[in-house]
């Protein structure tokens, strides 16, 4: 195997898309850890990645204490993914500083302190980066969940874009919802405190309905005109609706070409085939990003922000 220069985490089962997407980007990958592919290109950045370790470099280790004293010498925290050699990593984890993988209690912000990525490649080889793209632990947010109040878990989702991003909707902005029903997203926005505009064919769960915050327009999500709500943009345009992507990618572009929203958050949903040329136009957008997040399943979730509004 060549040097490491880059090394990126799939989500489990999502390997396959993660190695097409590299491959469409010119990026090598000389083998597989598990979920983590290996590549002797530096690292760019990849949607379908949870994490991203972007200074991976290879350490011989002949015995666990070397190899905490080794990642130790480098900085404080450090994450492992393991695919290999379970018992020795979790000895070498032991003799390292503990990593408080807690559920957040949203919207508590993401974890600000710096964090580095290490595995096992052999019993006498370390793999480890003291810089990854992600806050999280294998780039897994996690979240103390609500059973009660929403209709659906599709909150998630929400939650983990706005954590990531570092975007919260609240009070005195107007956030439009399209394809809204049952009313997962719809909720959690209400709950922040925004005014949402819910807009389905299909009616919204009860309980989210009658909240004071909430208004309904049983229209289709495609239909709503961007100018609509004129005269003023809407503060947010989310969106969970199901959609072919370049259905909604001509959705997205009509909102942005109108000026009629100054944030875009949607999940861009995939049946059957990947359709990566779709996905890179959606990264493509000024202003915009994909990213895959860990309550994602075949699917990516996008967002933009308009110049100025950050």
């Amino acid at each position: 195997m060549s040097g490491i220069r880059g090394a990126y985490l799939a989500a489990e089962g999502f390997e396959p898309v993660l190695a097409e997407e590299l491959s469409r980007r010119g990026v090598a990958v000389d083998g597989w850890h598990g979920r983590l592919a290996l590549s002797p290109d530096l690292p760019v950045d990849a949607a379908w990645a949870l994490d991203i370790w972007t200074q991976p470099a290879e350490i011989a280790v002949a015995s666990v204490k070397q190899a905490a004293d080794a990642l130790r010498a480098i900085q404080r925290n450090w994450a492992g993914y393991q695919a290999a050699h379970f018992r020795r990593a979790a000895l070498i984890a032991e003799r390292l500083p503990p990593v408080k993988a807690r559920p957040l209690v949203f919207p508590e912000p993401a974890p600000a302190a710096h964090l580095g990525a290490w595995t096992l490649l052999a019993p006498d080889r370390l793999l480890a980066s003291p810089a990854k793209s992600s806050p999280f632990v294998n780039g897994e947010c996690h979240f103390v969940e609500d059973r009660i109040g929403p209709p659906s878990r599709a909150y998630l989702k929400l939650w983990e874009a706005c954590t990531r991003l570092g975007w919260f909707p609240g009070p005195g902005e107007t956030c439009v919802d399209l394809g809204a029903a049952p009313g997962g997203w719809t909720w959690a926005l209400a709950e922040l405190g925004a005014s949402v505009i819910a807009v389905d064919k299909a009616p919204l769960d009860p309980a989210v309905a009658a909240r004071a915050n909430v208004t309904m327009r049983q229209e289709s999500a495609f239909a709503l005109a961007p100018d609509a709500l004129a005269p003023e943009p809407v503060d947010w345009l989310f969106s969970d609706v199901i959609a072919y992507p370049d259905r909604l990618l001509a959705l997205v572009r009509r909102w942005i070409e109108a000026g009629a929203a100054r944030r875009i958050v949607c999940t861009v949903k995939f049946q059957g085939e990947t359709d990566h040329a779709t996905a890179e136009a959606f990264a493509a957008i000024p202003g915009g990003r994909v990213m895959h997040l860990f309550h994602n399943k075949h699917e990516l979730t996008f967002a933009w922000a308009a110049p100025g509004s950050l």
